[in-house]
This record gives structure tokens, sequence and C-alpha cells, in this order.
């Protein structure tokens, strides 16, 4: 008898029409059905915020992956899980995969993530969730290489509650990719550490802008050594209780 292809439902925070979404949904389809519901627009930064003081508007969308269900949603990330889970799919999916974020989701900055929000709203309603993301460089080689290898990763990983699956791919040339990481831990650190700089108005006001210092030191074992050593970083992100 043939082997039932799973469910999975995608999302983002960079977009419906961002490019990473689309390679996931690409590679993704590979091993079963694909529902895409994510933002109409960017929803970066956003954690695991829903939206609760305005309705959520949906649109079918037509999308450049052969075969799958894509919905722009007006809300976040978070919301398409939701709705996706709820409404838009006609069965609950197998499998919720985020991203690819613009930007790795690692250290402190997931908290921030609203690629990882969304991935632990799936794990509340009982399904399992990976997170994936990329560097901010453009250079997708390692990703483009290795994405099938961790989406099938994604697919045979069973459910634990409160934990969610998060891989970030390195920016780095193929020559100088060193291998996959399992078990990396969240950083307490960042890559970048934010500071504020004020430009006075003429109202009166002060304009404050970020201005970001990049970091280069992060602990052995961590996600963000990891990447930046030329490797896959694969770890668990768990809710806080």
């Amino acid at each position: 008898m043939e082997e039932r292809r799973v469910r999975i439902l995608i999302t983002n925070d960079d977009g419906i029409f961002a490019d990473g979404i689309e390679r996931l949904a690409a590679v993704a389809s590979r091993y079963g059905e694909v529902w895409v519901a994510a933002p109409d627009r960017q929803q970066s930064a956003g954690s695991h915020s829903i939206t609760l003081s305005r309705p959520i508007d949906v649109y079918e969308r037509a999308f450049p992956v052969k075969g799958v269900h894509a919905y722009a949603v007006t809300g976040t990330p978070s919301d398409c899980v939701r709705l996706g889970v709820h409404n838009l799919m006609p069965e609950k999916p197998d499998l919720v995969l985020t991203g690819i974020n613009y930007g790795y989701n690692a250290g402190t900055d997931v908290q921030y993530s609203a690629t990882v929000g969304a991935a632990m709203e799936a794990v509340f309603q009982g399904i399992p969730a990976v997170a994936f993301s990329e560097g901010r460089d453009e250079a997708h080689a390692v990703t483009g290489k290795y994405l099938d290898d961790m989406v099938q990763l994604a697919v045979e990983r069973r459910y634990i509650p409160d934990e969610i699956l998060n891989i970030n791919f390195p920016g780095c040339p193929i020559s100088e990719f060193k291998g996959i990481l399992h078990d990396r831990f969240v950083s307490p650190g960042c890559i970048y550490t934010d500071r504020y700089v004020g430009e006075k108005m003429e109202n009166g006001g002060i304009r404050y802008s970020i201005r970001p210092i990049e970091n280069a030191d992060f602990e052995e074992g961590s996600d963000l050594r990891a990447i930046f050593d030329g490797y896959i970083s694969v770890g668990v992100v768990s809710n806080y209780r």
C-alpha cells in the first residue's frame, strides 16, 4: 500500500512573496501536500504575537510552486498558523515549517523572531514544527544543497510538546562549509548589539534609529558559534514556562 504523504503547512515572517518561502515550499512539496498561509507583508520581529483588535482578511493567491495552495493573510505569522490549522486546510496538518527566514534566528534574536513564534504556535496546537533561517548576505549555496536533507529531518521528527527544531544555514561558500552540528544551544549573545542614535526634529521631538554593532565572539556549542564557523546549526528551542 502506498505510504500517505504528509500534510504540510508553511508560513514565514518575511511575507508570502519572499524568496525563502518559495524555496522551502518547493522542497517540502516532494514530501507531501503543501499549504502556504503567510503574511501579506513584512512581519519580522513580531515574536509570537496574534491579532485580537481587528478582523483578519485572507486572500487566495497564485504561488510559483506547482500544486501548492497559498493564502495571503493580513495578520501575523502566528495568526497564519492558527487560521491554517483551523480554517484554511481541510484537515489538520501533520507538520508546520516556518521560513526560510531572511536573517539568522539564533542567539537572543530567537525571542524576537516571528518565524520562531509561528513554529511555537504550531506546537501549541499539537503539531510538530521546524523553523528555518539563513543569513542576509544572499549566499544560499549551503541552503540550496542541504535544504532537502533538513526538510526530511523535519518530516521524520516526532512531536514533542513545547519544543521546536531551529535550523540555521550558514552564508559561507560550499568550499568553506564544514558540516552539520546537532544539539546546538541558543547562545545568550546576539549577532548585533543595538544602540539608538537620536536626531532632533523641528517639532521638538527626537527621532531614534537603531545603529547596530556586529559581534563575532560566541560560545562553543552554541548556534551562533556553529553558523559563524561554517556549520549548519540544528537545535531545540523550548517554550518558556
